[in-house]
């Protein structure tokens, strides 16, 4: 810690405030030599430090008298033209670029500046940028928003809730969408929907090409037309891609005996297992690549028909036990590694056509020849653009 580094107002209060009964109490020799030490100590003159000694309550009064505008509205002015020419950076960025990004835009013509401007803009703080940057933003127009009645009106019929950890019984799914629109999303781009079920692991996943209705309807149906067991409960966001009338209307229609549940909004741990099998099966394999394309589409529903097939009937996933607290943490214990079809096999959710099924196809699969060829195809599809898409269908 450095000796020149002077007190703040409160630090300066309150170590006053330690001092102050030593120096009531001690005879006039010893006060001499406590000014002496605080006066090293605080930067304070004499004469303040016996003011402040004096005062009943140390601490800082309210202000009495509204303080003068020392920025006007030249100053707001310039700063916008500033701040829109380096991208909305943040005032600790832009503050010490203030004068030399004026004088720029002055020499293009962009700006109209004053020597009196100019050494305001030198002298103003960070604390003052950062207050008129929160300003900005505030005044910022925004798009008209839905009143009270007629916001979330979907949302507010569906109960809100978590599945169990310990869940049984296959068929209750947490649902999400991965976005592969790129740094920069702009337009209609491709979407991951995956489909997690709690009690086995087992995992779909489709890509849609936007998220209108008739694109979300089309990626639920083709996980329907595949799944080997009926699904008993959806758990979503509160994305309107998922609340919406016409997929509320969908499910209804399509699945008897379905129930529809969702997260608390900004609570991403209410779906947690969904949420980890993004990273790990989605972002993992494609990062944030930027799909925009039927073709990129048509590409990705092939990988994943065919990743379909390596995690659900080749990978092994754990399953939480037992979870126990204590005073100090929570401690988990895990099962013997299963994969989601073992795990499904062993419950009575997977009819008797399905499973014989499964079991043909797990025989007839070799799982190093088909990772082989998913990460042929993720190469080609990553790395190539749309129109020079050539799939490998071989394993």
């Amino acid at each position: 810690m450095q000796d020149d580094i002077p007190m703040t107002i409160a630090e300066r209060r309150t170590y006053l405030g330690r001092m102050r009964g030593r120096y009531l109490r001690a005879a006039r020799a010893e006060r001499g030599r406590l000014l002496d030490e605080m006066e090293v100590v605080t930067g304070l003159h004499r004469k303040s430090l016996l003011r402040l000694l004096r005062t009943p309550d140390l601490a800082r009064q309210p202000r009495t008298r509204q303080r003068t505008k020392t920025y006007g509205a030249p100053v707001d002015d310039a700063l916008r033209v500033i701040w829109e020419s380096l991208d909305y950076i943040c005032a600790e960025r832009l503050t010490p670029a203030l004068v030399r990004t004026a004088q720029q835009l002055v020499a293009h013509g962009e700006l109209v500046v004053t020597e009196a401007l100019l050494a305001q803009l030198h002298t103003i703080s960070v604390a003052s940028v950062q207050r008129r940057l929160t300003r900005f933003v505030q005044d910022t127009p925004r798009l008209p928003r839905r009143g009270p009645t007629q916001a979330n009106r979907v949302a507010r019929g569906i109960p809100v809730r978590t599945i169990a950890w310990d869940e049984t019984m296959p068929g209750h799914f947490e649902i999400d969408l991965v976005h592969h629109g790129g740094a920069e999303p702009r337009g209609d781009y491709v979407h991951t929907l995956q489909m997690i079920d709690v009690a086995t692991g087992w995992s779909e996943r489709v890509a849609v090409l936007g998220r209108s209705q008739r694109a979300m309807e089309g990626g639920f149906r083709r996980i329907l037309a595949r799944l080997p067991f009926p699904i008993r409960e959806l758990h979503s966001d509160n994305g309107s891609e998922f609340l919406n009338d016409h997929l509320v209307r969908f499910w209804g229609t399509e699945v008897t005996g379905l129930s529809l549940s969702r997260s608390r909004p900004y609570q991403k741990n209410d779906n947690r297992f969904v949420e980890q099998k993004n990273a790990t099966l989605v972002r993992a394999y494609l990062g944030q690549v930027c799909l925009a394309t039927v073709a990129q589409t048509d590409a990705l529903n092939a990988l994943y028909d065919q990743m379909w097939i390596y995690y659900n009937v080749f990978q092994p996933v754990m399953r939480l036990r037992e979870k126990v607290r204590t005073d100090q943490r929570v401690i988990r214990r895990w099962d013997t590694a299963q994969t989601p079809l073992a795990r499904l096999l062993a419950t009575a959710a997977c009819p008797p056509a399905e499973q014989q099924h499964l079991e043909q196809l797990q025989q007839d699969q070799n799982p190093r020849a088909l990772r082989r060829v998913i990460y042929r195809n993720l190469a080609r599809l990553v790395g190539q653009p749309a129109a020079r898409i050539v799939w490998d269908v071989s394993v």
